[in-house]
């Protein structure tokens, strides 16, 4: 049975990718090609649906890069709509409890197992019925990380990563930076050594530990905990960075 091919390149070395939330596939797929090794096509704070993220995939399967999707909640009909699609990889958020975690593996798992609907001869990530033996093999294909970004995650940690099913779980710095009453501080001192133990635990017990820091020293450093992948941009940000350099570059000339 085929292994998760994302999880076993979590094991040979860390993984450093970009959050794609422009929601197009011409951005996705020009970001596919920069070398990075993971992109997270987003739905949660972005303007994506179905058919942009289905999109994205196309244009990013030529490339040598692992791709995962976050869906906007732990919702098991988005979520199943995204495996019928062709995800196989996916970063659920706000996971505050290991029932929570149990109940999103569930939405990736064919009954007995799970509760994901069987409509696999409709979907994209069977082709269409010609991989004869997805219905069986589906488990080991999809991977499932769950984003814990509260303090109430945190608490119930160990337990969340000790979930069967669950094969890495992603640290969410700006929301847990809320929810440690730093608001907007996603590198305070407290909130960066909550991150560092929450590695640690997740390490401990055997999962993959992810997060996302925009600051090269701050990355590293998560790696140096154990971080296994870490989101190190996003399109939008360089975009958004990098126009403002340029006209930064001209302003004199303007005046």
């Amino acid at each position: 049975m085929a292994r998760n091919a994302w999880i076993r390149r979590t094991e040979e070395r860390p993984q450093f990718g970009m959050w794609i939330a422009a929601g197009n596939a011409y951005t996705a797929e020009i970001c596919a090609g920069s070398g990075l090794d993971w992109l997270m096509l987003d739905t949660e704070h972005v303007p994506n649906d179905i058919p942009a993220v289905l999109a994205q995939l196309q244009a990013t399967a030529a490339y040598p890069i692992e791709v995962l999707a976050r869906p906007g909640s732990s919702d098991p009909i988005e979520i199943k709509r995204l495996l019928d699609i062709g995800v196989t990889n996916l970063i659920v958020p706000m996971v505050d409890s290991a029932e929570e975690a149990a109940a999103v593996v569930a939405a990736t798992r064919y009954p007995p197992e799970g509760i994901r609907g069987v409509g696999s001869a409709l979907a994209r990530a069977s082709r269409w019925g010609r991989i004869s033996d997805y219905l069986i093999t589906a488990g080991s294909r999809i991977s499932v990380t769950v984003q814990v970004e509260s303090v109430a995650g945190l608490e119930a940690l160990p337990a969340i990563a000790a979930v069967d099913g669950v094969d890495a779980v992603f640290i969410g710095p700006a929301d847990l930076a809320a929810s440690l009453g730093h608001l907007g501080n996603p590198e305070h001192p407290d909130v960066v050594a909550a991150i560092e133990r929450a590695i640690a635990v997740i390490v401990q017990s055997g999962k993959r530990a992810g997060v996302n820091a925009f600051r090269e020293p701050v990355a590293r450093g998560y790696v140096a905990a154990g971080a296994s992948f870490v989101l190190v941009g996003a399109d939008v940000t360089l975009l958004a960075h990098g126009s403002a350099a340029l006209a930064s570059t001209y302003a004199q000339d303007r005046n």
